[in-house]
């Protein structure tokens, strides 16, 4: 890093999937799946019966388990000492960035069952209609207090900088603070 970088650095604290809970009941359907399709999967006399037995059970296969664990992998939230992004979707993808220094606020918003998993939704209220939600992250009054960090360490920055003020004042001005008011 030169001497002459105004800004330190970009560094990932964290890379986040929703709770891994949410893969729960897909996993307990995929053996509940296999199973059966083991089981009724040679019970015919008819070979082509078996196969179309075999065949469904490979189709509620991926669409009980594959499906929600793409659903799972396609959500993810990296937290950086710059900024938040929200990354949704698989085949179509969404990304939402929420820089710290804009500031926001934070509400950690939590059922029972996430309570009992210490997991929670964090809602980041930009000033727009609805907040941006990091929806189930483990952890989410960890994830709270460190954005809350990073926006004082973005803000503490920000300040240091306006106060340092530019290097050498531009052409024709004559004050040396970062706000100069001409008469």
């Amino acid at each position: 890093m030169s001497t002459t970088d105004p800004q330190p650095r970009e560094e990932v604290v964290a890379r986040l999937h929703p709770h891994s809970r949410a893969l729960f009941w897909p996993s307990v359907a995929l053996v509940a799946v296999c199973a059966a399709g083991g089981y009724f999967g040679s019970w015919s006399d008819v070979e082509w019966q078996n196969w179309a037995v075999r065949g469904a059970a490979v189709l509620l296969g991926v669409l009980l388990w594959l499906v929600p664990l793409l659903v799972w992998l396609g959500r993810q939230y990296v937290v950086t000492t710059r900024r938040v992004v929200l990354r949704q979707g698989f085949l179509v993808r969404t990304r939402h960035e929420l820089m710290h220094s804009r500031g926001y606020d934070l509400t950690v918003r939590k059922n029972a069952v996430q309570s009992l998993f210490r997991s929670g939704d964090v809602l980041v209220h930009t000033g727009r209609d609805r907040p941006a939600v990091l929806w189930d992250v483990p952890g989410a009054d960890l994830v709270q207090a460190t954005l809350h960090d990073l926006m004082e360490a973005e803000a503490r920055s920000a300040a240091q900088q306006w106060r340092a003020g530019p290097s050498a004042p531009g052409p024709g001005a004559g004050g040396t603070g970062p706000h100069h008011d001409a008469v």
